[in-house]
């Protein structure tokens, strides 16, 4: 994996704390900015497609799939009714 260097301005107490926990856990300051944005960017990308999907099944069902959810909510109505609690 090819590496490159860049230079960033953060603020001092995030400059700090950052040294702090890397210290910690034993590893680089660039490793442990490098697991941070790893992990920011892979929540980021699930956001958007958590907002994708979301958007999927907003839109209003076509009228064949209004059909097949009046089945549906039909069957589980009496399933849940037929439940003992």
């Amino acid at each position: 994996m090819t590496q490159t260097k860049t230079a960033i301005s953060i603020r001092k107490d995030l400059y700090e704390e950052t040294n702090a926990i890397a210290n910690e856990m034993s590893i680089p300051r660039s490793q442990l900015i490098a697991l941070a944005l790893e992990e920011f960017i892979q929540r980021y990308r699930n956001r958007n497609l958590r907002e994708k999907i979301n958007e999927a099944y907003a839109t209003t069902p076509m009228p064949d799939e209004k059909a097949s959810l009046e089945i549906i909510r039909s069957h589980q109505k009496k399933l849940a009714k037929d439940e003992e609690w």
